[in-house]
């Protein structure tokens, strides 16, 4: 299955896209410059919003905004674009938020990594819809992909550094089952670093490939379904959009490339592999 480009390169390190009516359709980041870029998807535009040293994650706020994972914490921005930030989380500057997202029940959940990759220096926060914050998951290294089942009973959580894409219960009470991970795929590290992913409407994982070119289809049992080759090495994260969810929207990075290595990375680019995704969930807090 191909993929056509949306974007220009915009960004140095696209990732985490969300598609959302109530900001006109799709979002995503350049994350380690701080921005979140709303694209015209007809004309590949986009339109910056800054909101601090790292944008790592976001997702719609039931109550209007957005909630964003910065580099050290979470904020909110409102529909005017005001950042209010909710503290740090720690004081660290050798340690970043990276990738997250709701569970159905409202809560908003975001990983964090070293900057340097060490192993064991992130973990796996919960910013419940109180606005209290609780650590779920200790000592991961590079957290990233994080969706849910869709019949709500099962969370699929990716710790890049692992090579695997793991499974967890999911209790709409308590939220994520910590003690209940258990692997699900393991992939080769010659097919790439499984990064960010989405799930569809029939229950199957959309994963993209760090370093492996591509956006990997896996069924809910783990078996390799699918497979989106894309023009740029460092695919980076995935999400279904479009006005019935039928078109699978793609990021990408340019970090660590030179201009001319690929001049494609740094886009977005768009799937339609027959199958419909499912709506973003919002922060209830």
């Amino acid at each position: 299955m191909d993929a056509e480009q949306v974007t220009p390169p915009h960004a140095q390190h696209g990732e985490g896209p969300v598609w959302h009516e109530s900001w006109g359709g799709l979002r995503f980041v350049d994350m380690l410059v701080g921005d979140i870029l709303t694209v015209d998807v007809s004309s590949g535009d986009v339109e910056r919003l800054h909101v601090g040293e790292v944008a790592a994650a976001f997702r719609p706020r039931a109550a209007g905004g957005m909630i964003v994972a910065i580099e050290r914490g979470f904020a909110t921005v409102d529909a005017d674009g005001n950042v209010e930030s909710l503290g740090e989380l720690w004081s660290d500057p050798g340690v970043r938020m990276n990738e997250g997202g709701c569970d159905p029940h409202g809560r908003f959940y975001c990983g964090s990594m070293a900057y340097k990759g060490s192993p064991g220096a992130g973990s796996v926060y919960c910013l419940d819809t109180d606005r209290n914050v609780s650590t779920i998951l200790p000592e991961v290294t590079v957290s990233n992909g994080l969706a849910w089942s869709p019949d709500h009973k099962l969370a699929y959580y990716i710790d890049t550094a692992t090579h695997r894409i793991d499974v967890l219960d999911y209790d709409a009470s308590t939220g994520l089952v910590a003690d209940s991970r258990r692997p699900l795929v393991e992939i080769p590290s010659e097919d790439g670093g499984p990064d960010g992913m989405t799930v569809d409407a029939e229950g199957y994982l959309w994963v993209a490939m760090w370093g492996g070119s591509a956006v990997r289809r896996y069924s809910p049992t783990g078996a390799l379904d699918g497979v989106v080759e894309l023009p740029a090495s460092k695919v980076t994260a995935c999400t279904f959009g479009g006005p019935n969810l039928d078109e699978l929207y793609i990021t990408t990075s340019r970090q660590g490339l030179s201009d001319d290595e690929q001049p494609l990375a740094g886009a977005v680019f768009r799937a339609r592999p027959g199958v419909r995704g499912l709506p973003a969930l919002a922060f209830a807090g």
